[in-house]
């Protein structure tokens, strides 16, 4: 930034405050995404201007409670919040709070306070707030905490002008000191305040209550501070326990101070009576149901015409480039390789964008939570809870994301258990692969006029992914022994209508996420997969000419038959031939043959790779007019029958192998990464992979 100023501040606050709609109100599409540091959390950065001369860096760090640590999310936020000298020790810190629930937000706030942070409160929700009918006196708020209280509506934008030039102002710490640490531990605090050379107390204290969560300290520091306390008796749940008591009274007292008139539960009469049906023990689920269904049938119906459109663009020119650039392999790769390959990745961007939709529409008017709450009696039954089931439908969207979102479970056993099965959840990525094949076999007609087969076959694709997951993981609660039990907690948030713009953000952010990682992965195995099926040994490919000509002649081919059967002959001879060939033994008896043996192959790097190399395999033909995906799957002849390759019963085999199969380097990585070792991801490989050839075995020896 030219000459001017520029501060890092982070926002904090607990679950479902708004954290997330007020970085989207301060940094609009100017944000980025990446990873803490060493772990796979979503870091959220962005910048806005807060006046003339200063920029805000603004991070978004993740929901917690307080600076005691149960998951990995809380953990991140502890370390940077007791280590100065970590690169997103922000210099100001904005809390969001729900204005409606202050009592649970105001905790983080006074260890915040007591470590010397300057802090800006944010007081989110003051529309529900008024509309409960809670009146506080906010001066005396901001005069009783010594800081800044800035009156915010983060959906709507309101009070974001001034709590941008509260952030722009010289904001000091808080004078105010909520925690006073006891005269019995001063000797051991002020010990570790004078090794480490800390400024505040309450970073000293944070020292020697949790050592071992506060990755930044090395060993022998943690050594340091362990041997410290056991010498001066310092013992940290008792500690811990007394200071809790001492915030909550603290914030209590505060509470009875400046609340003038308290909420009364009218105001959420509305949310009450939505919640009898939409949480009954009947209606409740056939209401989840239905809205599953409505999802998939939306994903079919809505996406369809774009998705035509995007494929015929692509097609076109394709074709274009083939007739009007020169001859050369480098042209032919453009033509025939890198355009087919980007058509591949952004046909199925509609698709994303209305799943990434639906979840977001659902997680802004406050269903998902009610999901959670749904599920968990039935989730404890197969080994997982309630807190299962945001990751599982993540994992409609992607299984890395799912993964990642499982920290959020404290139970270690039902943690795993719900890593080891959400990839059965059918990901995007699988969606390209389901919506090519199911169109190919299954017919585009309706069920009593108004039920489309091919949205029924979809949905049933994914109902049979989750089937293969929550039986899975009732298996495994017998296998691993799980014995320990967790309780759900979590505060249900008021009904209210999505904020679209929010809305928007999630569907830019998740398709720039598929197109430029799984789009890079997809493009580069395209190009390469071109090349395999276009170049093959010397005198194999030389000799193809003359040998189908030859053939030609025998047989009065015209010199059209004669150029198929020449490009055929290339592709069987090619090192893609080669390599498809030599599984097509193993494979055969799922009705495959030696090309879909290359896609399966392939797209073990990405699910979706399986279409692109499908479209690239196919590309290479002799049709004048460069054919659609569907249209040139339809076109394929299997040798031995005469018949169409693609029959129901070997579109079925293959559907239910992708149901099943792990077929995805990406998850194998962070499931490794969050097991921390190989050994769960390899015998997850191992057991997704025997179901998936069991399964599609059965399935094309049945319909066949």
């Amino acid at each position: 930034m030219a000459n001017g100023k520029r501060l890092k501040i982070a926002l904090v606050g607990k679950p479902n405050s708004g954290k997330s709609s007020l970085f989207n109100q301060l940094t609009g599409l100017n944000q980025k995404i990446g990873n803490f540091p060493g772990v796979t959390v979503d870091k959220r950065i962005g910048f806005c201007q807060l006046d003339e001369n200063i920029q805000g860096e603004i991070i978004d760090l993740p929901g917690i409670y307080s600076l005691y640590p149960r998951t990995l999310d809380e953990k991140i936020v502890t370390e940077i919040f007791t280590d100065q000298q970590n690169k997103l020790y922000p210099d100001k810190v904005v809390l969001i709070a729900d204005a409606t629930n202050l009592k649970n937000c105001l905790l983080l706030l006074t260890q915040l306070m007591d470590l010397k942070i300057p802090s800006v409160l944010a007081l989110n929700m003051m529309d529900l707030a008024a509309k409960s009918g809670l009146s506080m006196d906010v001066k005396k708020l901001a005069s009783k905490l010594d800081m800044p209280v800035v009156m915010i509506n983060a959906r709507q934008g309101h009070g974001i002008v001034e709590l941008k030039r509260c952030m722009a102002k010289d904001l000091k710490a808080s004078h105010k000191t909520v925690f006073t640490i006891d005269e019995e531990i001063r000797p051991v605090v002020e010990k570790i305040k004078t090794h480490f050379h800390l400024q505040a107390d309450y970073e000293a204290y944070q020292y020697l209550q949790q050592p071992d969560n506060l990755v930044f300290l090395k060993p022998e520091q943690r050594e340091f501070i362990k041997s410290t306390a056991k010498e001066n008796g310092f013992f940290a749940h008792k500690y811990q326990g007394a200071e809790t008591v001492t915030r909550y009274g603290f914030i209590q007292e505060l509470l009875n101070e400046i609340v003038i008139k308290k909420s009364t539960r009218e105001w959420k009469k509305v949310s009450y009576g939505i919640d009898k049906v939409l949480t009954h023990k009947v209606w409740g689920y056939l209401i989840f149901f239905v809205v599953l269904f409505l999802i998939f049938q939306s994903i079919f119906a809505w996406a369809q015409i774009p998705m035509d459109f995007i494929d015929n663009s692509f097609a076109r020119l394709s074709n274009v480039l083939a007739k009007e650039l020169p001859e050369g392999p480098l042209f032919e790769l453009i033509s025939q390789g890198i355009v087919p390959g980007i058509g591949g990745i952004v046909i199925f961007i509609p698709q994303i964008a209305i799943l990434f939709a639906f979840i977001a529409i659902l997680e802004e008017t406050g269903y998902m939570a009610r999901v959670v709450f749904m599920m968990d009696k039935i989730m404890r039954k197969f080994g997982l809870n309630g807190k299962s089931v945001v990751p599982l439908m993540s994992g409609w969207a992607c299984a890395i994301p799912a993964i990642m979102a499982t920290r959020t479970i404290d139970n270690w056993k039902d943690r795993l258990i719900t890593i080891f099965v959400t990839p059965f959840m059918s990901c995007s990525a699988r969606l390209p692969v389901f919506t090519i094949l199911v169109a190919l076999i299954i017919p585009d007609t309706k069920l009593f006029g108004f039920f489309n087969y091919q949205g029924l076959v979809l949905m049933g694709l994914y109902l049979l992914g989750f089937l293969a997951a929550i039986l899975s993981a009732w298996a495994m609660k017998f296998i691993i022994k799980t014995t320990e039990r967790s309780f759900l907690m979590m505060e249900l948030p008021t009904y209210r209508m999505p904020k679209w713009s929010n809305v928007g953000y999630t569907i830019i952010e998740k398709t720039k996420a598929f197109v430029f990682e799984a789009g890079k992965v997809i493009l580069a195995i395209s190009v390469i997969l071109w090349v395999l099926a276009s170049y093959g040994p010397i005198d194999e490919m030389n000799a193809a000419k003359k040998l189908m000509r030859e053939e030609g002649q025998k047989l009065n081919l015209t010199e059209a038959q004669i150029a198929d059967n020449v490009a055929a002959y290339k592709l069987e001879h090619s090192y893609a031939g080669k390599l498809g060939k030599s599984i097509e033994p193993v494979i055969k008896p799922l009705g495959f043959d030696w090309k879909i043996g290359i896609a399966l192959v392939t797209s073990f790097a990405a699910r979706e790779v399986f279409v692109g190399t499908i479209a690239t395999i196919y590309s290479i033909g002799s049709a004048e007019d460069q054919p659609t995906i569907k249209q040139r799957l339809k076109k394929e002849i299997n040798p031995e029958t005469g018949g169409p390759r693609y029959t129901p019963a070997v579109g079925m085999s293959l559907l239910v192998f992708y149901t099943f199969a792990m077929q995805c380097m990406s998850t194998l990585a962070i499931v490794k990464r969050e097991t921390k070792g190989w050994k769960w991801p390899l015998i997850q490989l191992a057991y997704m992979t025997g179901l998936a050839y069991l399964s599609a075995f059965i399935v094309f020896q049945t319909m066949s």
